[in-house]
């Protein structure tokens, strides 16, 4: 399992904020929006699925007041016929709301998401490929699986680093999902995120790490002013760009990180006994 060596310690804690009043109406309208999600699961054959999620994760930012600044999304929605295997840095939830806010697309997830009570649902519906991290023996055919998602001219969204940083460093990229571009022939496409304060100040606020649960992440990004999640479309890496996947996860990580300018920050290896910076951990 990928740790990381954020916690607590990594948070900035002097962003600007809204009052408790403001903060619970968000939450209520972030309610709202899940609700009409579930709502509108067994009809979304019929009603556009793509324009429906699109309006969702725009709907869903909106409700916690983050501003999204996208460079490059054109790239990414004109990119039709074809699949793509698009994998960012992982720092918050918000990151899958802000990818599909620009483009709609599958994912690739831990199982354990498919049993969340609403949200499990709702990603199921919606296409993601899972894996099961526990079960070393299935990933291979959860490769081939994908491979054939990719194949078949899906973009597949993903996080190689396999669990959250802070934003402040970026971790290794796992190699295995990229095997799945390679098989099924298709471009990697990096995708950079941060998330700055309204008066341009980079903040570590909304990531989410450590021991705290999705609840207290939530109620943290539901008190913030002015968030402004910066997404960075970067150039494809066309296939055959790499000899193999090792090759191919680090021409993405480096990608990622000459964007973002930041060090590479090596992935802590002594995983005995509970780690005090754990972090949630994602496929």
């Amino acid at each position: 399992m990928p740790t990381s060596p954020c916690g607590p310690r990594c948070l900035t804690g002097d962003e600007p904020t809204v009052g408790a009043l403001r903060a619970g109406l968000r939450l209520s309208g972030a309610a709202c929006v899940l609700l009409v999600c579930v709502l509108a699961v067994p009809v979304l054959p019929f009603i556009g699925r793509d324009t429906f999620a699109r309006l969702v994760f725009r709907s869903l930012l909106r409700a916690f007041g983050v501003r999204l600044a996208v460079t490059g999304g054109e790239s990414l929605r004109e990119a039709r016929g074809r699949g793509a295997l698009v994998a960012t840095n992982h720092v918050s939830w918000l990151d899958i709301a802000a990818v599909n806010a620009i483009r709609p697309m599958r994912a690739l997830a831990k199982r354990d998401i498919r049993d969340w009570p609403v949200l499990g649902r709702v990603v199921a519906a919606a296409g993601t490929v899972f894996v099961d991290r526990e079960r070393l023996r299935s990933l291979p055919g959860t490769m081939a699986h994908l491979a054939e998602v990719l194949r078949a001219g899906a973009h597949v969204y993903a996080c190689p680093e396999g669990t959250t940083w802070c934003g402040q460093g970026v971790g290794r990229f796992r190699p295995a999902m990229f095997q799945a571009a390679i098989d099924g022939g298709v471009p990697v496409r990096p995708i950079a995120l941060r998330f700055r304060t309204g008066d341009g100040r980079e903040t570590t606020a909304p990531s989410f790490i450590g021991d705290e649960t999705i609840v207290d992440s939530v109620r943290r990004v539901a008190r913030l002013r002015g968030l402004v999640l910066e997404v960075n479309v970067l150039d494809e890496l066309a296939p055959g760009r790499a000899a193999d996947r090792r090759e191919l996860a680090a021409l993405t990580e480096a990608a990622v990180n000459a964007a973002l300018g930041r060090a590479l920050v090596p992935t802590p290896r002594n995983r005995r006994g509970p780690h005090p910076s754990r972090t949630r951990q994602s496929a």
